[in-house]
């Protein structure tokens, strides 16, 4: 028996009308999952507010209410409880409602724009080779141990992730890597866990279309660092401009990561090759399977934080040469005809000029690289003309199309991103709006030994369009279509 007094440890309750020492059933901020004797905390979101939905939940059998202002009509029986920041009280009470999971492992968040599923999935590869039981909350999956659910979120709602760290508890896990989104802190989805550590990848354009601007997007990476608690550890990266910044009011205790500067954790890459590198890390040399200058900054990261977890860092050395890349990172296979065709997730300037930088390192520049790219619907438009403009001058060709257009007319997002090529590059570019034919225009185009990068969507199955989603493999399309132009 859950008595409602008991799941308000720590919220700041500013008002009360009605008992709370009533046994309730469960708590959740979705009126149509309310129940008999549940909880309904009302959250104000981007398109709907929760609020309008308390007459609902009471008439579902709700019998007590968490709001930031009392409803108009106070029903008899009902209890009601006013606070300050519905998102904050929710953490907390979903955190005590599951009897504070995070306190019984360590649990370690990586923060960043680019690099937090794979720091976050390679961590849970590399502590499961060594032996131990772990779980993983990232925008790809979910696991516990080694039973896998599927994610819909980079940084999962507060309930959600005290639920499956309870899971995760009751299973014998003993460490948890969980992305952390910039939306997940400014929405208090992580307020109330315990963290072991926190990683800071880097900062670049992204979801402008959330936040105000640069600096409040940055500033509420910030605020993840700034309620770390001393026991725990905050790892940067130093080579990022932003990454002291993150460091600046931390009691956690600093570490930082780097491959130019100075640092506690230091790499040099020694080879760089399209079957992986060879990287000195800490004056020991280590071959990786994994690819790129931004995959040694991952890979350092794990080191960095395995070695603060108390892993023995030869063995940390021996499990990093075993890891193998994640889903939709830099994936690549090779036909039969000798084309590579490479999927990546890069959906952001940063991340798709990394890509870009590594192929073209990499490759002998007798060969053609073409880059197919779109950008996203309902989501920052900005970047729309940088991403083009950085696929048509990186590439010899490029094939501007669509992504998760969403709402959008994906017509009005090629239009856009055209915008970003430069004159030099119109005759290497163009728009091909359905996706499937722009990859088909790829192969058809390819030579022998040429490389195609598919760019953006990375381990998504599906595409979004109008309100419905369509399958849609990237890799599985492309190794279709290759294998056809080979008969």
């Amino acid at each position: 028996m859950i008595i409602l007094k008991d799941i308000l440890y720590k919220v700041s309750i500013e008002a009360v009308k009605g008992s709370t020492e009533m046994a309730i059933n469960t708590l959740d901020f979705d009126s149509r999952k309310i129940g008999d004797n549940d909880v309904f905390v009302a959250i104000r979101g981007s398109v709907s507010d929760g609020h309008d939905y308390i007459e609902k939940a009471i008439n579902q059998g709700a019998v007590a209410i968490v709001c930031d202002t009392f409803p108009d009509v106070i029903v008899g029986g009902i209890t009601y409880i006013q606070v300050k920041d519905t998102n904050r009280a929710l953490a907390y009470m979903a955190s005590n409602y599951y009897g504070d999971p995070s306190q019984h492992l360590k649990l370690v968040g990586i923060t960043g724009t680019n690099g937090k599923t794979t720091i976050a999935s390679l961590l849970y590869q590399l502590f499961k080779k060594a032996g131990f039981k772990v779980g993983l909350l990232s925008t790809v999956k979910i696991l516990v141990d080694d039973t896998e659910y599927k994610a819909t979120h980079t940084t999962p709602d507060s309930l959600t992730i005290n639920r499956y760290l309870r899971e995760m508890v009751d299973n014998g896990v003993t460490h948890c890597f969980m992305e952390v989104s910039s939306h997940g802190i400014h929405q208090k989805r992580t307020e109330g866990l315990h963290f072991e550590g926190g990683v800071f990848t880097n900062l670049s354009h992204d979801h402008l279309d959330y936040h105000t601007d640069f600096a409040e997007y940055r500033d509420v990476k910030k605020s993840f660092f700034d309620h770390l608690p001393k026991n725990a550890f905050a790892l940067s990266n130093l080579d990022d401009k932003n990454g002291i910044v993150m460091l600046q009011n931390t009691v956690a205790r600093k570490l930082t990561y780097a491959l130019k500067s100075y640092a506690n954790y230091k790499a040099q890459i020694l080879e760089s090759q399209m079957g992986g590198l060879l990287l000195k890390i800490n004056e020991n040399e280590v071959w990786v399977r994994l690819i790129g200058t931004f995959n040694a900054y991952n890979l350092l990261a794990i080191y960095g934080t395995a070695v603060e977890l108390g892993l023995d860092y030869f063995e940390v050395l021996r499990l990093l040469s075993e890891l193998e890349s994640v889903s939709g990172r830099f994936q690549y296979i090779i036909s039969n005809e000798k084309i590579t065709a490479i999927v990546d997730y890069a959906h952001t300037p940063d991340a798709l000029e990394n890509v870009l930088k590594t192929i073209n390192d990499i490759r002998t520049k007798n060969e053609t690289l073409i880059t197919i790219v779109g950008c996203g619907g309902d989501r920052d438009k900005t970047k729309r003309p940088v991403m083009a403009n950085i696929a048509s001058s990186m590439s010899d060709k490029t094939i501007i199309t669509s992504d998760n257009p969403r709402s959008e007319k994906p017509e009005d997002i090629i239009a856009e991103m055209e915008k970003g090529v430069e004159p030099q590059n119109f005759k290497k570019t163009m728009s091909i709006t359905d996706r499937k034919q722009a990859i088909q225009a790829a192969c058809q185009m390819a030579q022998p030994n040429d490389i195609i990068l598919i760019a953006g969507k990375g381990h998504e199955t599906y595409q979004e369009i109008q309100g419905v989603r369509y399958d849609f493999d990237d890799m599985q399309i492309v190794k279709e279509l290759l294998i056809q132009l080979n008969k």
